[in-house]
């Protein structure tokens, strides 16, 4: 092979690219502060209010971990075998999740009527 027609396919993330996702990062860290500050309570309602509170520092949170994930971990980088296996994760974690909320909503407060 000469030299001339031989090229290297760079993979992974460059280093303008490292500091353009810690620049994202660092924004929506300040993001993060800045909605864990703000209540839509007063112009949604309690019940909304706070589920909008919680829709919006979830999603932030998302975000900052799928850029982690995706750069910092190399998966975006990396056989689609490899990504299969973390989105396949990311489903298993939120079914159990989703089995422990629906045991932790079911149970009743009453439980000494049931202790004899």
């Amino acid at each position: 092979m000469d030299a001339t027609t031989h090229h290297e396919e760079h993979h992974g993330p460059t280093v303008k690219m490292y500091f353009a996702i810690f620049a994202a990062l660092s924004v929506l860290t300040v993001a993060t502060v800045l909605a864990a500050k703000f209540d839509f309570a007063p112009m949604l309602g309690v019940g909304l209010g706070a589920f909008v509170n919680n829709a919006v520092a979830l999603g932030i949170a998302c975000t900052k971990a799928s850029l982690v994930i995706l750069f910092f971990m190399h998966v975006k980088y990396e056989s689609k075998l490899v990504g299969l296996a973390v989105v396949a994760s990311v489903i298993w974690l939120a079914f159990l999740v989703l089995i422990t909320m629906t045991d932790y909503l079911t149970r009743t407060s009453d439980w000494h009527l049931f202790v004899r």
